[in-house]
């Protein structure tokens, strides 16, 4: 498994550009189906949150709703117009809360879970010796 680092900002665009990818592959495959891309999110998120750096581990929470939305755009239902679009991305994004809460969870339980570790593991050579 490759283990990049990615910033914030780059989990954040990371994250982003391939929920779009994966809301544009849905709509070719399988016809926008909302299942399938809330099953594509979780992943997503656990590998967005496994892969930010050390120091940047808040932001994995934080990015992972935003690229959601930002995925959703080609599979959401669109109407004429802008109000249209708008119209259906809301709706998308409120009957398919439960997979984005999941997949903010999935990412704030790793980045939790790592930051616990980085700071036991600091705090183990930080002792002084007995």
């Amino acid at each position: 498994m490759p283990n990049p680092r990615l910033t914030g900002l780059g989990g954040g665009l990371f994250c982003g550009a391939l929920m779009f990818a994966l809301g544009f592959l849905d709509q070719l495959l399988f016809g926008a189906s909302l299942t399938v891309y809330g099953v594509l999110f979780l992943p997503v998120c656990a590998v967005t949150a496994l892969w930010i750096r050390r120091g940047d581990l808040v932001t994995a929470p934080i990015v992972v709703p935003i690229a959601f939305a930002v995925g959703l755009l080609p599979v959401a239902e669109s109407g004429n117009g802008v109000g249209g679009r708008l119209m259906g991305l809301f709706t998308a994004l409120a009957t398919q809360a439960g997979w984005l809460y999941g997949g903010t969870l999935v990412a704030g339980l790793i980045s939790t879970v790592r930051k616990i570790r980085l700071m036991s593991r600091r705090a183990g050579t930080q002792r002084p010796p007995a």
